[in-house]
């Protein structure tokens, strides 16, 4: 038996759990089924695995541009308490129930599949991180309240592979209304993040105007480039918060802060300020690399994806990470960065204020780079329903909700609970705690209580696959109505593109970036 527990380890923690290779051979299958020539296989496979790499990098880069001003902004405000990090957490338990994540991972991936063939739920996800996320925090919650070992492998495994194809499902009609058309779903665990945003969207934002479409002087025509606007807007952070962190903490203090990450430290306060604006230039080419990264990505992952449509899964859909919406806002993604962002901090002086005292709950630090991609992502969908006031709302409502979940997640992860770090996205937060309560009931009345969790969220995500994504629901169409055909699109719409790529099915606003285009050149968290 010990080999076939290195053989599973193998494969979730080389293979699966790493997105490049599981979009490498999902791409290579796809085009297998197309009967595609031995060169064209190769060369699209590789091309769409060089496309995660791509992302991979562009979210190194902002992880890498983002320590220091974490530092910063720790120092001056003196907030101590626990930083939601999901590859912290998974890899501290990793050490305990590695084999358990394993089988629970391989099990929960293959019910998935069978989920996706046999119910209308046709999304397949293809987020392998989230997948190995999501598997770790089941296999904590159940081994914690005591589970035994093949309850956490088979319910675990169950409850993975609902959440795979239900969570596509309940986005689905505002993933609609962002990309235009059926091509892709999102497959990451920040769904009820979107799903807020997009809802918050259609309630405060019917009259509010494209953050795409924004009316700029013409001396500052050049902000219109969503590059140069990302890279301004965080040197401007990036300054302000150097400023206040070398008057709070001094010149040593300050200095340091350029040293995290395997940095070297400042040697002045000139050397200090411009490695502050430096910092928010990287920023700037690391989003532009995480969007080049999709678009490469979506040129070859969804022609490919037909070829697994006619032959697997018929009408599959793929669930791609988060990133995969932000070239159709991108002004979106840096007004949702900052408003989540905003939403964390007011959600933690909730908690040191209110909440902690009254519930013993910890307090939860807004981590920057799962506000950026979380908070992006919330700001296009925002965006979508509810133009720059929806993608601020919904942006906001996002972060407080990535602040506030994770701190009732504590209560159920035992000692891990102590270890200063948790999961970080939404529906980590919600599931793992219902999950976690429902474990606790016992071996038995556990087991039918969690199930039975599983069978709600299937069953409501059936429904809202027939009545509502079937149905062509459009949760921007009163608000299309209220703004007239003048100020949204004029162009009528088109079929979707050559080879599978995204078309607007609704055109973006006056002033909004196209979608991505078919092959060729543009997440983490």
């Amino acid at each position: 038996m010990g080999w076939l527990v290195s053989l599973a380890e193998f494969l979730v923690n080389e293979i699966l759990s790493e997105p490049a290779y599981l979009i490498g051979i999902i791409t290579a299958v796809g085009l297998i089924a197309l009967r595609k020539t031995t060169g064209q296989i190769v060369g699209g496979a590789i091309k769409a695995t060089l496309g995660f790499l791509l992302i991979n990098a562009g979210a190194g880069l902002v992880v890498g541009a983002l320590a220091p001003l974490g530092e910063m902004i720790q120092g001056s405000t003196g907030a101590h308490g626990v930083i939601p990090t999901n590859e912290a957490i998974v890899g501290i338990a990793q050490e305990q129930f590695g084999a358990r994540v394993a089988w629970l991972m391989i099990t929960g991936f293959v019910l998935s599949l069978l989920l996706a063939r046999f119910t209308p739920l046709r999304y397949v996800f293809l987020t392998g991180h989230h997948m190995l996320f999501m598997a770790t925090l089941l296999t904590m919650v159940l081994a914690i309240a005591g589970q035994s070992s093949v309850v956490v492998v088979l319910v675990g495994g169950a409850l993975l592979a609902v959440m795979l194809v239900s969570m596509p499902a309940f986005t689905h009609p505002w993933t609609k209304r962002v990309t235009g058309n059926n091509t892709v779903a999102i497959g990451h665990f920040g769904a009820a993040g979107y799903i807020t945003a997009g809802a918050a969207g259609q309630l405060v934002g019917r009259r509010s105007r494209s953050t795409e479409d924004m009316k700029l002087p013409e001396g500052l025509r050049f902000l219109r480039d969503s590059m140069v606007a990302t890279a301004l807007s965080m040197v401007l952070i990036y300054l302000v918060m150097a400023v206040l962190f070398l008057v709070k903490e001094g010149r040593a203090a300050a200095f340091e802060a350029f040293a995290v990450e395997g940095g070297t430290a400042a040697t002045g306060v000139g050397n200090y300020l411009m490695s502050s604006l430096m910092q928010g230039l990287q920023f700037g080419i690391a989003v532009a690399v995480i969007l080049f990264g999709v678009r490469t990505i979506l040129g070859e992952l969804v022609p490919a994806f037909q070829g697994i449509a006619a032959k697997i899964v018929p009408g599959a859909v793929p669930s791609l990470d988060a990133p995969i919406v932000f070239p159709y806002a991108q002004n979106a993604v840096l007004i949702g960065f900052i408003a989540s962002f905003t939403g964390g901090l007011l959600s933690l002086a909730l908690l040191s204020t209110v909440l902690g005292p009254a519930f013993g709950l910890a307090l939860v630090l807004p981590g920057l780079v799962p506000h950026f991609f979380t908070g992006g992502a919330a700001g296009v969908y925002g965006n979508a329903t509810g133009g720059r006031r929806g993608a601020a709302v919904g942006a906001f409502l996002n972060g407080v909700l990535i602040t506030i979940l994770p701190a009732l997640l504590l209560k159920v992860l035992g000692a891990f609970g102590e270890e200063n770090t948790t999961f970080g996205d939404a529906d980590f937060g919600w599931f793992g705690t219902v999950i976690g309560y429902a474990a606790k009931a016992g071996e038995t009345g556990g087991v039918v209580l969690m199930l039975a969790v599983g069978a709600v969220i299937l069953c409501g995500a059936i429904v809202m696959q027939k009545r509502v994504v079937d149905t062509g629901w459009d949760p921007g169409a009163r608000r299309d109505a209220l703004l007239g055909p003048e100020e949204t699109e004029g162009p009528a719409p088109e079929a979707d593109g050559p080879g599978g790529a995204p078309s607007a099915r609704i055109a973006p606003p006056r002033g909004a970036p196209a979608p991505p285009p078919p092959p060729g050149p543009g997440g983490a968290g």
